[in-house]
């Protein structure tokens, strides 16, 4: 597969998928064993599955999915519940949302054919990161400083990377890229460039641009004390061949496909708590894009 289904795959079989999702929290649980998975959940929580992600999710629940869950949570009068896997989010669904031990994912893409999704909560894209007192202002891939630049830091498995390779720069940057995860191959087992780590990259001047998901880095850039700038990636960008590449993506909670209830309910605790999750947005200085039609 090659087409652009996910803001975190340039293709996305089972290797490159890559979820984001709402993790830590108020009250966090450990998934219990294997012959407790069946277990009915209590209708005074929501269990919401977990996986320790910086900046999205804390165990401490000040990761910006950690706030977003509880203000849903909290909407529908229910206590949130955090409940970890002790693996990496990209495995939330399958080791988390399937065995029953939680009932919702937060912050998955409003497509993601795994899960039943609520409306999306907001919408957001990928974004170029440079300094600010620099005029590398690059708003487009089409740029043609992009071929010349110093190094260019891009998360594996995602636009940013098939549109690196796209340019003609991956060869150049893949040895950095790799150094960044001390040379780990993404290669069937999950391996991502810390965010704080391309945000820091691009601010000590060891990368020229950056490419990431904006609510990946907000909180970096936003805290950094080398001001750097954000710039949003063209929705419309295309690769030399003309396939198109989706750079902005709508953000839902995802639940099992028979759970249309607690869908619904989550649709209606989206809607009240909507002014306190674009408190959270804002915040956490995360751009958000215009609502998808």
């Amino acid at each position: 597969m090659s087409r652009v289904i996910g803001r975190h795959g340039a293709a996305r079989p089972a290797a490159l998928l890559i979820a984001l999702v709402c993790l830590g929290g108020p009250a966090a649980a450990e998934a219990p064993a294997a012959k407790d998975t069946q277990q009915a959940p209590d209708s005074s929580t929501l269990r919401i599955c977990a996986a320790e992600q910086p900046p999205l999710s804390l165990k401490d629940g000040s990761g910006l999915e950690n706030r977003i869950g509880a203000a849903v949570a909290e909407a529908m009068g229910r206590k949130p519940v955090f409940v970890f896997t002790g693996k990496p989010a990209v495995y939330a669904v399958r080791d988390g949302l399937d065995k029953k031990t939680c009932d919702v994912v937060v912050g998955l893409d409003s497509d993601d054919q795994r899960v039943l999704t609520t409306k999306p909560y907001y919408r957001a894209g990928y974004v170029f990161l440079t300094k600010a007192d620099n005029d590398l202002d690059v708003k487009s891939w089409s740029d043609p400083r992009l071929r010349e630049v110093g190094h260019m830091v891009v998360g594996f498995g995602t636009p940013g990377e098939a549109m690196l390779k796209d340019i003609g720069r991956y060869e150049e940057d893949m040895a950095y890229l790799y150094s960044l995860v001390n040379f780990r191959a993404p290669r069937n087992q999950y391996t991502q460039i810390d965010p704080a780590r391309m945000v820091s990259e691009v601010a000590q001047g060891k990368a020229d641009v950056g490419v990431a998901f904006a609510p990946d880095v907000a909180r970096y850039v936003r805290d950094s004390s080398v001001k750097l700038r954000m710039t949003p990636v063209p929705d419309d960008t295309k690769r030399s061949d003309g396939q198109k590449m989706p750079q902005v993506f709508d953000q839902s909670m995802g639940v099992r496909r028979d759970d249309a209830a607690l869908r619904d309910a989550l649709d209606a605790a989206l809607v009240k708590a909507k002014p306190q999750i674009d408190a959270i947005l804002k915040q956490e200085g995360v751009p958000v894009a215009p609502a998808s039609n």
